[in-house]
């Protein structure tokens, strides 16, 4: 079977019944004067109001990869809104685009910082959505955002990053992060160094009260995404889906939120 085939039956499993009742749909939003264009997801068919995830996208923008995942999250009885950390909507077709995109949000974490609040607010205001129920997930620069905005206070339930940058210039203070820390890293993964994986160790063990780090040995960047081999072919860099990694770590987040919402 292909990748591209092992996730779509990832995608089934997982979503437990076909995704029939779920809507997606895009959505516009501002943080000042940018315009944000996001894409909502939720099941028609449950009825009140349920916690909300926000979805934070790769380096590559907001594409149809972040727009499954808040889909997946959506038939597991969710409302989850896939964000615009660029603006626009744009997307990068080449690393360097990328790199210069998730640059121009590092360095300004201020506006980016806005622009996932805006996220959040547009989260909040939807009618199926418990307010006070809020979390977050990210791939790669999206796993490094969710991290980041944890580490700024953001009342964040449970903060899952996926193959996810980890330093930063803000690190938290002990204490400060009041929600659960999740980090699923690739072992080979050439981006994150043995020395930024010790020292994000050692400041999410005294700031946040429920940490977990998972390495997952023999795996690349990127783990999660079907399209990476194909990235990385064409890029010659290293990244590889890997099935057994993209399950586990997928069902753990499950599990966490459920842990959060058990009603």
């Amino acid at each position: 079977m292909s990748r591209v085939g092992v996730f779509l039956s990832l995608l089934t499993m997982l979503a437990g019944t076909v995704q029939a009742e779920v809507q997606g749909m895009p959505v516009e939003y501002r943080s000042g004067d940018r315009l944000l264009k996001g894409y909502l997801a939720y099941d028609d068919a449950i009825s009140g109001k349920r916690p909300g995830v926000l979805v934070v996208h790769e380096w590559w923008g907001h594409n149809e990869y972040a727009r499954e995942r808040a889909r997946m999250l959506a038939a597991q009885g969710y409302t989850a809104l896939a964000v615009d950390m660029y603006g626009d909507g744009k997307q990068a077709n080449h690393p360097k685009d990328a790199g210069q995109f998730a640059g121009e949000v590092r360095n300004n974490m201020d506006a980016g910082t806005a622009r996932f609040n805006a996220g959040v607010a547009l989260l909040k205001q939807h009618e199926t959505v418990a307010a006070d129920g809020i979390s977050a997930i990210g791939y790669c620069f999206g796993g490094g955002v969710v991290l980041e905005m944890a580490r700024r206070g953001v009342d964040l339930d449970v903060v899952g990053s996926f193959h996810g940058s980890l330093g930063t210039e803000n690190p938290a203070a002990p204490g400060s992060i009041r929600g659960r820390v999740l980090v699923f890293n690739g072992a080979d993964d050439p981006f994150v160094k043995p020395e930024q994986i010790a020292t994000f160790k050692a400041e999410m063990q005294a700031a946040s009260p429920s940490f977990m780090f998972v390495d997952f040995p023999g795996v690349k960047h990127s783990f999660t995404n079907p399209g990476a081999d194909e990235k990385g072919a064409q890029f010659n860099l290293p990244l590889a889906y890997d099935a057994a990694a993209d399950q586990t770590s997928w069902e753990m987040l499950l599990e966490a939120l459920k842990q959060a919402y058990p009603g």
